[in-house]
């Protein structure tokens, strides 16, 4: 399989199959077949650097933390975004799948990334490359893939967190998603041949910096790039 850029035609690719992740140093966007092929992983134009490097702040707000607190989940963590913080819950139905995201959390991997790809009304996915599209290893010394957690009871609704990976069922690594709108129809389990995308958590607080990010200028009409690149300052697990 290879790579499709930025610049093909990706729109019409059914959206489950455009939730690929970064594999082998190569950003992922579409199904095999159509479009320009491009290993680099960087858009055709270059989206601007966000002028803001520095994080306001290195540590999660008050609400952030009340919110956290007022969670019966086992665990929550909290993520400062150019564009706002965000507080998330993770799931105890997927424990793998929580434990994979933790890892990452806790080894700092997550810092200084940037939202790589969003959608407008469909996701703002990130967690695996850094400013100017330049992509991380996902595998080095945190477990590799991973077994898919679907059909577990959770659904790709509004403000939930998800993994992204490739074709392969069990091939997610580091990528997740914010489902920005109701996805469920066409993103959750199916079939065995159709298993879907797995959900770990929701947004407990910050929902409004989900909409923020993905209502971001986009680079050109269709990119699913945003003109000015969204970071992730960095991500610190709560409890």
């Amino acid at each position: 399989m290879k790579t499709t850029s930025f610049s093909s035609s990706i729109a019409a690719a059914p959206r489950w199959l455009a939730l690929t992740a970064a594999l082998g140093g190569a950003l992922m966007l579409a199904a095999c077949g159509g479009g320009d092929d491009d290993d680099s992983g960087s858009p055709a134009q270059s989206p601007k650097p966000n002028p803001v490097t520095t994080p306001p702040t290195l540590s999660c707000s008050a609400a952030g933390i009340a919110a956290s607190n007022a969670s019966t989940a086992a665990h929550t963590v909290c993520m400062l975004t150019s564009d706002g913080e965000m507080v998330v819950e993770l799931d105890a139905r997927t424990p793998i799948t929580t434990d994979n995201f933790l890892k990452y959390v806790n080894a700092k991997y997550y810092d200084n990334t940037i939202f790589h790809r969003v959608v407008p009304n469909f996701v703002v996915q990130g967690g695996g490359l850094s400013t100017g599209y330049v992509a991380k290893n996902p595998g080095a010394n945190l477990g590799g893939t991973i077994k898919l957690e679907t059909n577990v009871g959770l659904s790709n609704t509004k403000y939930t967190i998800a993994m992204a990976r490739g074709t392969a069922a069990d091939s997610a690594t580091s990528q997740f998603y914010f489902n920005s709108v109701d996805n469920s129809a066409s993103l959750d389990y199916k079939s065995a041949s159709q298993p879907g995308y797995a959900v770990f958590g929701r947004v407990i607080s910050g929902q409004a910096t989900v909409d923020k990010i993905n209502a971001e200028p986009q680079l050109y009409s269709g990119s699913e790039v945003t003109a000015t690149e969204v970071l992730l300052y960095w991500a610190i697990q709560l409890k």
